[in-house]
Formats: C-alpha cells, sequence, structure tokens
C-alpha cells in the first residue's frame, strides 16, 4: 500500500458495490487516485481494481483506521438496499460513521449517495424542494438517513437516479430476457439515468472546497430515458407485459442545481450504454 501521507483525492467509503467498483474503473486522473475502503474478505480481484490505496474497515464492527491528512474529502457509497426495514436502518448508521471517521480525519466535505426513492411515486418532475412521500421501504430508510444528517455542516446528500449498469434493469438485462411494463400509450418506464463515468466526473467536481453545495442535490443527466431504448441501444430483446396500474410511467429528476454547478449533456441510451460496459457491466 502506497504510504498514506502521499495519498491525494477523497476517501471512497463503501467501494465494493456495484456503483464504487464502477467509480473505480472510470475513476478520473485528475481527482487524485483516492483511498478506498472495503469490507474485510473482499477478493483481491475487486481490491486490485481500485485505481489508488485500498482500506479495510468493516464500519459498523469496528472502529475507522488511521487515515491520512488532506484527503479532498469523502465520498459515502456504503449502504443497504433490499426491504428487511431492520437491516436498511444500517443506512443512517453507516452514514453517520461515514462523516465522524471523516471528521476525524479533518475532511470538511462530505458527499452521501442518497436516492430518488426517496421522492415516492410522484407523477411530475422532482426538484430538490419537492416533497418526500417515499413509498417503499429503501426509499424511507433513504430519507431517515437524510433527516439524521440535516444540518451536518458540510455534507451534501446526493440523491440519484438510475445509474447506468447498476440499476434494477441493467441487472435483469444481465442475467437473461427482461420483461417491461407496457402502458396504454405503448410506451415503457422512463427514467433520469447517470452513466457511472459521468458520475465520476460529477463527484469529483462537488468535492471542491470552493463550490457551494446545497444539502441535497438531485444527480443525473437532464432528461428521460426509455428503458425499451436502452435495451434496443445494448442490443437485447425484451417481451413486455400490461403495466399495473400501480406502475410509474415516468420519474424524472430536475437537474437544474446541479447543472449550475457542473454542466451535463442530456441523457441517451446509446451514451449510456458505453459508459456502464466502460464500467464493467456485462450483457
Amino acid at each position: 500500500m502506497t504510504r498514506r501521507q502521499d495519498i491525494e483525492g477523497p476517501l471512497i467509503l463503501g467501494a465494493t458495490g456495484k456503483v464504487g467498483q464502477a467509480l473505480a474503473r472510470l475513476w478520473p486522473k485528475a481527482a487524485g487516485a483516492g483511498l478506498w475502503q472495503y469490507r474485510p474478505g473482499t477478493s483481491d480481484d475487486v481490491i486490485n481494481g481500485f485505481p489508488g490505496p485500498s482500506v479495510a474497515w468493516d464500519i459498523l464492527s469496528a472502529p475507522p483506521p488511521a487515515l491520512p491528512r488532506g484527503l479532498s474529502g469523502a465520498i459515502v457509497l456504503a449502504g443497504v438496499t433490499g426491504v428487511d426495514e431492520r437491516a436498511l436502518a444500517r443506512n443512517t448508521d453507516l452514514a453517520l460513521a461515514g462523516v465522524k471517521a471523516a471528521r476525524n480525519a479533518g475532511i470538511a466535505r462530505v458527499l452521501v449517495a442518497s436516492s430518488q426513492a426517496v421522492y415516492g411515486n410522484e407523477r411530475a418532475t422532482v426538484e430538490e424542494t419537492t416533497p418526500c412521500n417515499p413509498t417503499t421501504p429503501y426509499g424511507k430508510a433513504k430519507l431517515a438517513m437524510e433527516r439524521a444528517l440535516a444540518g451536518v455542516p458540510g455534507v451534501t446528500c446526493l440523491r440519484l437516479g438510475n445509474v447506468a449498469g447498476a440499476d434494477s434493469l441493467f441487472g435483469a438485462a444481465a442475467r437473461g430476457p427482461v420483461t417491461l411494463d407496457r402502458f396504454a400509450d405503448g410506451s415503457s418506464p422512463q427514467r433520469s439515468y447517470i452513466g457511472p463515468e459521468t458520475l465520476a466526473h460529477v463527484v469529483q467536481r462537488l468535492l471542491d472546497p470552493a463550490l457551494p453545495l446545497p444539502p441535497v442535490l438531485n444527480v443525473a443527466n437532464p432528461g428521460l430515458v426509455a428503458m425499451d431504448e436502452i435495451l434496443a441501444a445494448a442490443g437485447l430483446e425484451h417481451v413486455t407485459r400490461p403495466a399495473p396500474a400501480t406502475a410509474l410511467p415516468k420519474l424524472q429528476l430536475d437537474v437544474t442545481r446541479l447543472c449550475e454547478l457542473v454542466p451535463l449533456p442530456g441523457a441517451e441510451a446509446r451514451g449510456l450504454v458505453a459508459e456502464a460496459r466502460r464500467g464493467g457491466w456485462r450483457a
């Protein structure tokens, strides 16, 4: 491992998840190599994929290791998914532990991965001031996490749109044939997306201490992308089923605030698939 005092870049917590591994593959050199946290027992193949030095730490079971001073920021990707409410409550614990470790290392800026799921089934474009009404256990857990971090100086929760290569559509496509909801007008679900390469660029920019950040920020490329267009761009076939009444045709994040900080192009299916594949997605 490189001497800790020589490390440039941020601390990345939760680097072994799908998003973390994709970011590691696409990490911009200008951001510095960073320090990548992994759970003990992680395979060497994953650890060797990090672009910089790494550190083993079971975040909820052990005190943080000694961290170097001078890291440019911290990115908390560590989290729990699924539907088990007791397990999902650990999202708050993980975020608080990550912020505490960052503060102990003298890190002033911390970006914490949240989710568009905090908004619930809104049927319009949602901005950061839209009231949150999560309908899933995951969305409720992420909102509880955000509330636990509210008012903590230097912390911004990133309400991520679907990350290409890491979301459920790309996961299903990697496993086999995909079934998509078909709405009355013949359309498939449309969502806000961001590619992992673009996300790496965004977090690098947001770690700039000179950039003023709000406490929450929507993160996606502008616009909507239809899921059937993504599968077509990937050269994959799919089948459809009539959408149930509870299905959400569109969920669009208003990313006006983000684009004032980091100008981004509109989302398009072919680019998302290309970024996902560069980030390690295989289908």
